[in-house]
C-alpha cells in the first residue's frame, strides 16, 4: 500500500513540474539571435542540449539559408561571356 502511495506521489509531482520551453523551427527562424546562441551551444556541447533540439536548430539554419523553397531558379537571359 505504501509503495502505491509513494508511486502516485512521484507521478503527481512529475506531472506538476514545470516543463522546459519548446523551441520550434519556426520560432528559431524568427529569432536569429536565439538561433545563433543555440547553434554555438550545439557545437560545443550537443549532449547537454540533446539531439532533438540540435536537429531543430540545424533545420532552422537550413530554412534561414535556403528560404522556404518557393522561389524557383531563373537562369539569366544572356549567356555569360568568358
Amino acid at each position: 500500500m505504501k509503495k502505491i502511495l509513494l508511486l502516485m506521489l512521484v507521478v503527481m509531482l512529475t506531472a506538476c513540474s514545470k516543463s522546459e520551453p519548446v523551441e520550434t523551427v519556426d520560432s528559431l527562424v524568427a529569432n536569429p539571435a536565439r538561433l545563433k546562441e543555440l547553434r554555438e551551444q550545439c557545437k560545443s556541447d550537443r549532449a547537454k542540449l540533446g539531439d532533438e533540439l540540435c536537429n531543430r536548430v540545424a533545420e532552422a539554419t537550413n530554412r534561414q539559408f535556403f528560404g522556404n523553397g518557393s522561389t524557383p531558379y531563373t537562369p539569366p537571359k544572356d549567356s555569360p561571356k568568358f
